[in-house]
C-alpha cells in the first residue's frame, strides 16, 4: 500500500529519507543517474515534509541551496511547496513561474 509523505510522521519521514539516500548512493555507484535524480528529489520532498512552511513568506526571497548564484521570490506557499521565480546573481526575474519544496531553500534574503 502507498502512502503519501504527510501521512507520515516525522520519524517515518526521516528513515524514507535515510532509505532514498541509500539508493541513491547504490545507483550512483551504478552509474544510473537518472535514478539518483529521482531518488534526490524525493529526499527533498520527504524533507520539505519535515519543515513548517510558515517560516516562509509570500513575496520574500531566499536563497537556493543546490544552485549558488540563485535566489528565489516566492509568490505563494501551498503545502510544502513554495511557488514563485528565480532570480540570477544579475537580479533579473524569470518569467516562469515554477514550484520548489521548501526544503531547498535557504536563508531569507529579503
Amino acid at each position: 500500500m502507498n502512502y503519501r509523505y504527510s501521512d507520515y510522521s516525522v520519524e517515518q519521514l526521516y528513515r524514507e529519507i535515510g532509505v532514498l539516500k541509500e539508493k541513491a548512493q547504490k545507483a550512483e555507484q551504478l552509474g544510473n543517474v537518472s535514478e539518483v535524480q529521482i531518488n534526490e528529489r524525493k529526499m527533498q520532498v520527504a524533507m520539505a515534509y519535515t519543515m513548517n512552511p510558515e517560516e516562509f513568506k509570500a513575496e520574500e526571497v531566499y536563497e537556493l541551496k543546490m544552485e549558488a548564484g540563485y535566489t528565489f521570490k516566492i509568490n505563494y506557499i501551498n503545502g510544502v511547496f513554495a511557488w514563485g521565480q528565480r532570480i540570477n546573481l544579475l537580479g533579473d526575474v524569470f518569467d516562469n513561474v515554477e514550484a520548489l519544496p521548501i526544503s531547498l531553500l535557504g536563508k531569507k534574503i529579503s
